[in-house]
Order: structure tokens, then C-alpha cells, then sequence
């Protein structure tokens, strides 16, 4: 509503600038006032359509060009002073008449004020132009000055498609430990629809199972989530084109939202840290809650297939994590029990070692 009121005063103060200014005594404009309101109209208008067509704008843009306006306006100030030392050797000769030498002046008057109108939009548009295009090195010329974007609280998560397939996401943030925002990415989206609709069978049930677990996180009231759009809130990700591939996308986005990548993907976690953006994987957090594994400890497990090794039989306790047991290749499809030599920890996961326990 306030909104709505801003932008009826904008085009009634317009139309009275065309109406009032040109109205004054002594104008040459005659009887085209109305002609100069009528652009004063149109320009209300356009900017009032572009400001709802664009209805949420980045911050540093927006500080870009407030910027880059005032020193553009600065730069026509000054420049102003030259043309009216230009401007006033063009003098009126002896010959004119009073009449003709008012004219005169009126038009060389009208004159400046066109070619200062001219140089003070081109300053202000270079101006700003050369600001946004160069918003990132511009601490270099003004010290402590810098485009970035100061973000209270917890700093939101980007899920990629592997995070929503895996499914484990939605029973973390089921418990509550998740106090920030998790933003789904339109082009994460899009893929994973395209993995939902693929006709192999086993990729299509992968979709939509992460379809499903992004339903389920939408429902759960203890979490945030928002589905991004990057081209409807401020334009193209830094350094990055519509045709690179999601991951890229991804590092791209987590840097302009300063903001963590949670994912599965153990290659994009490896280069996300080599591009200094900071990732959460899910299996580090899945193995860092798994319950310690002491050696000594006794423990239960069925053997369901062979190992590397002669006479190593291979079981999966039920968290998943996979139980080499020496000398149990003969107890295939029994459960049995175990005693634990060895904990090995590895990116990919948690493996246990052990032997046999002899059956009194």
C-alpha cells in the first residue's frame, strides 16, 4: 500500500515539473508546455515500470549506482564551469537590436543548459557504469570501501542435488539442530527434474525421491527454506555464464550470498574448498555422530558376501557402515558375533575390522 501511495506522488510531482517549470515567465517553449509534461508523464512511467519489473535488486548494485550518480553529478558540476567559459565568448555583435540581443542571450542560455544536461547524463552514466563493472577492485582506490554484503544471523546453506536425492537431510533437519535457511537454487531445480524425468528407471526414481525430500522439507515448520531464482533478484552470478554446469553455478551463488554449500558430492566438496567456499557434506556429519567402534568391543553382524581377502566375509552393521570380519566367509547369511581390532576412518565412510568370537 505505501508503495502504491510513493508511486502516485512520484507521478503527480513529475507531472507538475513539466507543468510549472515550463510554465514560468519568460520561456521560449510558447505553447508546447503541455508537451513537456506530457514527458514528464513518460518518464514517471517508464521508471515506475522498470522499478516493478525488477521488484527485488542486489545491494551492491544498488550502492553502485547511488555512488556512481553522485560522483557523475560531481563531475557535471565541474565540467559546468568550462562550458560557461566556452559557452560566453559567444558574444552578440553591435549591429542586433535590444530585442534581438535578448534573444540572444536567451538562446545562448538555452544552449548551456542543453549542453550541461548532456554532459551531466553521460558523466552519471559512466560513472556508474565503470563502478559496477569494476565494484570488486574498487577498495583498491578507496581503502575500507567495499561492495559486500553484511548478513545478520546464520549464514543460509545452498542444498545441491545429490544433498535432496540422498535424503538424509530431511531427518537432520527433522531434529531441529538446523537454525538457518536452506536455499534450493532454481538450476538445482531444473536438474533435478531432468533426473526425475530421465527414462532410465533407476535415475528417475533418484528424482523424484528428491522431489519428495524437498516436499518434506517444506513442510517441516521448524525450517526455513527458500526456492532461489538468481535472474528475478538482481541479474547473472559473478563470473559465471547461463551454460555452466550446476556445480559452478553453485560456488558461484554460495559466494554472492555468502553463504555454505551442503552437498554429498565428495568432488564438490574437495572443490569448494579449493575455491574457498565452505561446505558442509552430510556423510562427514553422518560419520561424526556414528557411535565409536573401541577395539575389544564385542558386536553383531550378518555376513552377506565375501571379502578381498581368503576367508573375509563383509557385513553392514545398520548404520551403514561396512564390517570386515576375518575367517567369516563360511557363516554367509548368518549373523554373528564379533570383536572389534580395528576402526578405520575414511572420507567416504567408517569400515570396522574384526575377528570371529568362538562359539562355546
Amino acid at each position: 500500500m505505501i508503495l502504491h501511495v510513493l508511486r502516485a506522488l512520484f507521478i503527480l510531482l513529475m507531472a507538475a515539473v513539466g507543468w510549472f517549470y515550463l510554465q514560468a515567465p519568460g520561456q521560449m517553449w510558447g505553447d508546447y508546455t503541455w508537451l513537456a509534461m506530457l514527458a514528464s508523464l513518460a518518464t514517471a512511467i517508464l521508471f515506475i515500470a522498470l522499478d516493478i519489473a525488477s521488484p527485488r535488486r542486489k545491494l551492491a548494485i544498488f550502492s553502485g549506482s547511488f555512488l556512481g550518480l553522485i560522483v557523475g553529478i560531481l563531475i557535471a558540476y565541474g565540467l559546468s564551469f568550462a562550458v560557461r567559459l566556452i559557452v560566453e565568448q559567444w558574444q552578440p555583435t553591435a549591429a542586433m537590436s535590444k530585442e534581438q540581443v535578448q534573444a540572444f542571450l536567451n538562446r545562448r542560455e538555452l544552449i548551456e543548459g542543453y549542453i550541461n544536461m548532456i554532459i551531466g547524463v553521460t558523466s552519471c552514466y559512466l560513472s556508474i557504469s565503470f563502478i559496477l563493472q569494476t565494484k570488486d577492485d574498487f577498495r583498491f582506490i578507496i581503502p575500507y570501501v567495499e561492495f559486500a554484503k553484511e548478513r545478520k544471523g546464520s549464514r543460509p546453506a545452498l542444498l545441491d542435488t545429490s544433498a535432496l536425492i540422498d535424503g538424509r537431510i530431511a531427518e537432520i533437519a527433522a531434529t531441529g539442530i538446523m537454525d538457518y535457511p536452506l536455499i534450493v537454487p532454481r538450476f538445482v531445480l531444473v536438474e533435478l527434474q531432468t533426473v526425475a524425468d530421465s527414462s532410465d528407471k533407476l535415475r528417475r526414481n533418484r528424482g523424484r525421491r528428491g522431489l519428495d525430500v524437498l516436499a518434506k522439507l517444506q513442510h517441516n515448520k521448524k525450517l526455513e527454506v527458500v526456492l532461489y531464482d538468481s535472474s528475478a533478484r538482481g541479474g547473472e552470478m559473478s563470473g559465471v555464464g547461463e551454460n555452466e554446469d550446476v556445480d559452478q553455478k553453485l560456488m558461484a551463488l554460495a559466494k554472492d550470498l555468502n553463504a555454505r554449500v551442503l552437498t554429498t558430492d565428495y568432488n564438490l566438496h574437495k572443490v569448494a574448498q579449493l575455491r574457498g567456499v565452505d561446505v558442509i557434506s552430510i556423510n562427514d556429519v553422518a560419520t561424526a555422530v556414528k557411535p565409536v567402534a573401541l577395539p575389544g568391543e564385542r558386536m553383531m553382524v550378518r555376513i552377506i558376501k565375501s571379502g578381498e581377502s581368503p576367508g573375509q566375509g563383509v557385513g553392514f552393521l545398520d548404520d551403514g557402515t561396512m564390517v570386515v570380519v576375518e575367517s567369516a566367509r563360511a557363516h554367509m547369511n548368518e549373523e554373528i558375533e564379533f570383536v572389534v581390532t580395528n576402526a578405520l576412518q575414511t572420507n567416504t565412510g567408517k569400515m570396522i575390522f574384526g575377528r570371529m568370537v568362538p562359539k562355546t
